[in-house]
């Protein structure tokens, strides 16, 4: 048989670029549940390891390989549930970092004051520093569930008061969430400062390091979590580097002894029941990545929140 070119209409010849998952691209979250934000932005302060920047893009790069439909638990197409959105990229220079901060609070709050749940893609960790700021604008009673290797709660030198460890010091500082309903999850690792766990405690957060999470067990952290959080706005912020370096080698800061995919997987679906009103997944970092491996893996557990979103409270039609 032959084909005839001129019988192909035009959507059937040219493809258009779409955001995460195939989802339209959208400069306003009206009428969205959810809406992709990316933050393209590192701090730069890392000695060797920078290039977290460009995580956003490789995020949807590999989200094409994300399949829709999850047969065992979610036989639908959650995109279409949660009316999904991708709002693209915040427009920022990377060095300009109160001028991006700034840019990065303003493009969340637009969602979050549009009544979607903002899921921002790293960059760093420091970009949870604006879009904690942005959801604690609705959310003055909100609390943090933080899943990394480090604390991210370094004492603020005042002369250079932003970067990748510092972002849950301000959030405390300025009194944007509640540390004493917050967790920091599977801290692990050498640190270049003694001291950085007390100083976290110091701000009222709580921690379960990664021997704590092994000796307990998932299931006994998880009871605590959901007894703390109960009916409370929750941050969720994943960073990457919270897994082992073999099976997320493309972060800024990989360390030791982590979750592996399945580990990781199991904690994040465990969430199920907290009322999630916003989400950062950072440091993936495409220049260290393995065949892109990090990034389809961050892109996963996005698929695997935006599951969640909608069992959330504040989601619910």
């Amino acid at each position: 048989m032959t084909i005839k070119a001129s019988s192909f209409t035009e959507a059937q010849l040219l493809a258009t670029t779409r955001g995460f998952m195939g989802v339209p691209w959208a400069t306003s979250a009206a009428g969205a549940k959810a809406a992709i934000l990316g933050v393209p932005f590192d701090c730069g302060t890392h000695a060797f390891r920078i290039g977290s920047r460009q995580g956003p893009a490789s995020i949807r790069a590999q989200s094409r390989l994300v399949r829709a439909y999850e047969s065992e638990v979610a036989d639908y197409d959650i995109r279409a549930r949660l009316n999904l959105v991708d709002c693209g990229d915040v427009v920022l220079t990377p060095s300009r970092i109160e001028d991006a901060f700034a840019r990065i609070e303003e493009a969340a709050w637009r969602i979050v004051d549009a009544g979607a749940t903002p899921v921002g893609f790293g960059g760093d960790g420091s970009i949870s520093v604006p879009l904690v700021r942005a959801a604690a604008r609705k959310w003055p009673d909100l609390c943090v569930l933080h899943i990394d290797s480090h604390t991210d709660c370094h004492p603020v030198d005042p002369e250079h008061p932003y970067d990748a460890a510092t972002q849950f010091s301000h959030a405390a500082l300025e009194q944007r969430v509640s540390p004493s309903a917050s967790y920091h999850v599977g801290i692990r690792g050498p640190t270049y400062r003694p001291g950085v766990m007390d100083h976290t405690r110091s701000l009222g957060y709580n921690i379960i390091t990664m021997r704590d999470y092994v000796r307990r067990g998932e299931a006994d952290v998880l009871a605590e979590l959901h007894d703390a959080m109960k009916g409370r706005p929750v941050y969720l912020s994943w960073d990457m580097d919270s897994f082992d370096p073999s099976v997320a080698p493309g972060v800024c800061t990989p360390t030791w002894g982590g979750f592996s995919a399945r580990e990781g997987l199991q904690l994040l679906r465990g969430l199920a029941g907290l009322d999630i009103v916003a989400v950062d997944i950072n440091t993936v970092s495409p220049p260290h990545d393995v065949n892109e491996m990090t990034a389809y893996l961050a892109a996963y557990m996005a698929f695997e929140t935006l599951l969640l979103l909608q069992h959330c409270p504040t989601r619910r039609s």
